[in-house]
């Protein structure tokens, strides 16, 4: 089975394109638990599977996509970038746009060619950003300043919290506790005012696969709320641990551009992947 590895901003993903393979690949839960194992697998945050459009259809490619524990994601906006380099590169494409059907629907990426042959840019409508399931629980376990949960396909809480004190917050147990007052799960983004006007700084638990180095709907959920809070305008620069994205806001959409980098082709026996 071929696959490819990519990541956004250090948020890494395992491509398997159905074009790319003799067969249909039938991925799931059981294949991304043991390939994005990073001691016994490959490594990785999330597989992505890019599964042949229905007969008729004018889509490229449909996205379907598992967390590294093997839950389901239903979209990732780094995750979306790098599905479309691995389509680019298997077309012979360096610059163009690539019509992706996901869990949300129609997604199309526009790519273009980055400093090195390796990576591109990519930019993604990702849609309405929408109300989230709402601030759960009687308390969170930090101080904030605002709090709030949007919606991009996936959910998000985002608690704008003081500058100084951000780098300090034990994530990794600040973010599951979160996380588990959602019966669903819940992406977590605690932000901060960046260093320059309209920017955010970003720290990310994901549902699914912990901390992160990026987040790209968390980075578009975070640029939405802040705006609201008066934090950014409408154009702003996401810095998380990985890098930074640009977030355009247009009225209630999400428009998401940043890196996808392609880092390996990978062959392994389907009978490693089957349990053999």
């Amino acid at each position: 089975m071929q696959l490819s590895m990519h990541h956004g901003l250090r948020n890494d993903f395992l491509v398997v394109l159905d074009d790319r393979n003799s067969t249909e690949v039938t991925a799931g839960p059981d294949m991304a638990r043991q390939l994005c194992d990073r001691r016994s697998g490959l490594g990785a945050d999330g597989l992505i599977h890019g599964a042949r459009p229905a007969p008729g259809s004018d889509a490229d490619v449909v996205m379907h996509l598992w967390n590294a524990d093997g839950s389901r994601a239903e979209m990732s906006g780094n995750g979306i970038r790098c599905l479309a380099q691995a389509v680019a590169r298997s077309k012979g494409l360096a610059d163009g746009v690539v019509a992706i059907d996901t869990d949300t629907g129609r997604r199309e990426v526009s790519i273009s060619r980055g400093p090195s042959r390796h990576k591109v840019v990519a930019s993604v409508d990702l849609g309405v950003v929408g109300p989230g399931p709402g601030v759960a629980g009687s308390e969170l376990p930090i101080e904030v300043k605002e709090v709030a949960t949007a919606d991009l396909g996936n959910p998000h809480l985002v608690a704008w919290v003081d500058g100084d004190l951000l780098a300090d917050i034990a994530l990794g147990e600040v973010g599951p506790a979160i996380e588990a007052i959602y019966a669903d799960g819940i992406n977590v983004e605690l932000i901060a005012p960046g260093p320059d006007p309209d920017s955010l700084v970003l720290r990310v638990w994901e549902r699914g696969a912990g901390i992160t180095q990026a987040c790209g709907t968390g980075a578009c959920a975070a640029a939405s709320l802040a705006r609201r809070w008066g934090m950014v305008g409408s154009t702003v620069t996401v810095h998380m641990p990985g890098g930074s994205v640009v977030v355009d806001l247009v009225d209630d959409r999400a428009i998401l551009s940043g890196p996808a980098v392609h880092v390996a082709d990978i062959e392994i026996d389907e009978a490693v992947v089957l349990g053999g």
